[in-house]
């Protein structure tokens, strides 16, 4: 960790709203990414990000480690998505504002954007299709970046296991992706 980052979450565990407004300018977009890949859903996701921040303003002070923020940043994204999953499943309904935007014709757009479209879209659904446990492990490893040995701390599973569930959630993707 470097010094700045240590020093910036000093501050911002006394209480400066300068140095707390930095973090969230710091991290804001890997938080992002991360409710993302596991939500897939922009606002479902921008929801999250608010949370995470909010959560952690309340309670940066019970952090006993500065030095274990980024992994503690992570475990709170991911308890955020899973709520939201967990409620995404009890509560499922079509409004009229869902109905309108399924029924309103969209404009042609180019023929590039539509084939990255396409595929961001096959890979968000193939991603969402996935097991929560398996998502987790390929959000945390290829999209975040990382170690098998981190994945199980955050996780608190076995590395061993870790790599288990990646390669079997890489399989469970390639079949998602190749319906």
């Amino acid at each position: 960790m470097d010094q700045e980052l240590f020093q910036l979450i000093s501050e911002a565990k006394e209480g400066k709203q300068d140095a707390f407004e930095q973090l969230i300018t710091r991290y804001k977009g890997a938080v992002y990414r991360q409710a993302y890949a596991m939500l897939g859903d922009h606002m479902e996701a921008e929801d999250v990000t608010q949370e995470v921040f909010v959560k952690i303003y309340y309670s940066l002070s019970s952090l006993e480690s500065a030095y274990a923020f980024t992994s503690w940043l992570t475990k709170i994204t991911f308890n955020l998505c899973y709520d939201l999953i967990e409620k995404r499943k009890k509560k499922v309904t079509v409004t009229s504002e869902n109905l309108d935007q399924l029924t309103r014709p969209n404009p042609p757009p180019s023929s590039r954007l539509i084939e990255r479209k396409d595929l961001q879209l096959t890979l968000q659904e193939a991603m969402q299709n996935l097991s929560l446990e398996h998502r987790e492990v390929i959000v945390l490893r290829d999209i975040q970046g990382y170690s098998y040995d981190e994945i199980a701390k955050l996780l608190k599973v076995p590395s061993g296991t870790v790599k288990s569930r990646l390669y079997h959630a890489r399989l469970a993707l390639k079949n998602e992706l190749s319906k």
